[in-house]
């Protein structure tokens, strides 16, 4: 009964994990460019009481010996990258990459960090940042006598002036890709950093060689699913009720031993 009780114990552990994913996942449904995490559970180390294939007689051997579970855990959360659903909005500086690709974002440290989200603004010097006011990389600044800022779908960024109706160009927007985008460090403020995991970043310019393009006055939404993180969670619930219940079995086994003996 003891090995149950430790056993059902890692179950409920395991399961308060997963429903912290999904609770994490259901709270973002609303976060700009935001990506929905898995749970992945892992078994644990099995007692060999028998072991499979060993010579039960001179001319036989065991099919399937003896092997005694102790448990399960939670190995890692897995990010889903798939594309959200785009919002067209009436904001020139919100963009979104429709396919693959993250905008780059330099953090005060000098590194640079990666973005889906990408709800722009500009600072007192006319450059475009993030909400937190973190540059946009490569910078771009807009001028103050700009009259309309238009984003092409490569990342041509240009204005036009009054008295001027040509269209200037400031400036060109580059995205990023990685060979394993799950692989990067999740930070907060809807920004990701490079890891070993993930690989070197791949520069290129939007809609070329398999990037996505730019959408302007475009924002990507969350790719949480709303109906399927309430299904996980009522299957998360009804398993730890079961570990629960094993837990309850376990104790009144041992209950009956220790009044019976």
């Amino acid at each position: 009964m003891l090995p149950a009780l430790w056993v059902s114990k890692t179950g409920l552990s395991a399961q308060d994990t997963n429903l912290t994913v999904i609770s994490n996942n259901l709270a973002n449904v609303s976060t700009t460019g935001f990506k929905r995490d898995r749970a992945e559970f892992q078994d644990l180390l099995y007692q060999i009481k028998r072991q499979p294939g060993a010579q039960s007689t001179q001319d036989s051997e065991l099919p399937s010996g003896l092997q005694v579970g102790t448990g399960v855990r939670i190995v890692g959360t897995q990010k889903n990258f798939s594309t959200g659903s785009l919002q067209t909005t009436e904001n020139p500086l919100d963009m979104a990459v429709n396919g693959r690709g993250f905008f780059q974002i330099l953090q005060p440290d000098g590194t640079v960090s990666y973005t889906r989200d990408g709800t722009f603004h500009l600072n007192s010097d006319g450059q475009i940042v993030t909400a937190n006011g973190f540059a946009l990389e490569p910078a771009v600044v807009v001028p103050p006598e700009a009259q309309t800022f238009t984003v092409g779908q490569d990342g041509t960024v240009s204005i036009t002036t009054a008295g001027n109706p040509a269209a200037q160009i400031i400036g060109n927007i580059q995205t990023a890709d990685f060979i394993n985008p799950a692989g990067l460090q999740a930070m907060g403020s809807n920004l990701f950093l490079e890891t070993a995991a993930s690989g070197a970043p791949q520069i290129g310019t939007p809609g070329l060689n398999g990037f996505g393009v730019v959408a302007q006055q475009t924002l990507e939404n969350s790719n949480v699913s709303t109906v399927e993180e309430l299904v996980n969670m009522i299957t998360t619930q009804r398993a730890y009720e079961m570990n629960s219940k094993v837990i309850s079995t376990a104790d009144q086994m041992l209950s009956f031993v220790t009044q019976n003996l």
